[in-house]
């Protein structure tokens, strides 16, 4: 079995086919699919979505990348939060590839300590990005550990091994996304030898990141499988001890996901 951390079902790349995109996940094994929130605008429909598919969990929070657009409060993340299929929050991070303006970044700044925040009060993990800005994230997390711990994930990890070596000893998990199969990511694949299996996730990122074999075409939850088996390869595990693993790893730190299979 295998867990999709960190997809988004949501998005229009989907509305033709849908539950064929489910039906094809859960022939692969993926039995389910965290979906993730980027906006204000689609958190209602990823809580529908997740409320009307058995297989699908979701998270509430705002891409950094959209934080111009609109902000939760605390109040709204605690409350979104609340919902039984609501898992996560985020994602949330940081990102200066896209843009660098000060006031773009301090407004992404707050937006990832309300959800950090949030974590603290409910016990769910942040789903963070991070992009061109590993020692500024860690910084960020730093600080809020200073007042409190709360359990988070790197997403579609691509950093250094400081960085790696960073959230593991904060207690981190790090999310391997298809880019670990692309030809061009021997440096990521040196960097994810040296992080215990026991602290590692899989996830696509669908619709984007397609992993090598589907290259070029729109990622799906079935698709983990391809990352799960270069990972197994790059660990020097059975696929099937690297499915098990990261499933159990997942639950830890989701922990209002299904305990058992």
């Amino acid at each position: 079995m295998y867990i999709d951390t960190h997809c988004h079902l949501d998005f229009p790349d989907y509305d033709g086919d849908r539950a064929a995109v489910l039906e094809s996940a859960a022939k692969a094994g993926v039995k389910t699919q965290i979906s993730i929130c980027t906006t204000t605008n689609n958190a209602d429909a990823v809580r529908a979505l997740s409320a009307a598919n058995p297989s699908v969990y979701h998270s509430a929070g705002i891409h950094p990348c959209h934080v111009d657009e609109g902000l939760f409060s605390l109040e709204e993340l605690l409350s979104r939060a609340a919902h039984p299929r609501c898992v996560g929050l985020g994602e949330t991070g940081l990102d200066v590839f896209h843009n660098k303006e000060a006031a773009h970044i301090d407004r992404q700044r707050k937006s990832f300590r309300l959800h950090m925040a949030a974590s603290q009060e409910t016990n769910l993990p942040v789903i963070v990005h991070s992009r061109d800005c590993d020692e500024m994230t860690v910084d960020e997390l730093e600080q809020s550990f200073a007042h409190k711990k709360f359990p988070f994930v790197i997403h579609c990890f691509t950093g250094s091994i400081a960085f790696a070596e960073a959230v593991l000893r904060l207690g981190g998990y790090i999310s391997v996304s298809g880019i670990v199969t692309f030809k061009s990511a021997a440096a990521l694949r040196n960097v994810l030898e040296t992080v215990p299996l026991e602290r590692l996730l899989i996830e696509t990122d669908a619709p984007y990141l397609a992993p090598g074999t589907y290259r070029g075409k729109r990622n799906e939850p079935a698709f983990v499988v391809e990352t799960a088996k270069a990972l197994a390869a790059l660990k020097g595990v059975p696929v099937d001890e690297l499915a098990a693993t990261t499933t159990a790893n997942a639950r830890r730190l989701f922990t209002k996901l299904p305990q058992h299979d």
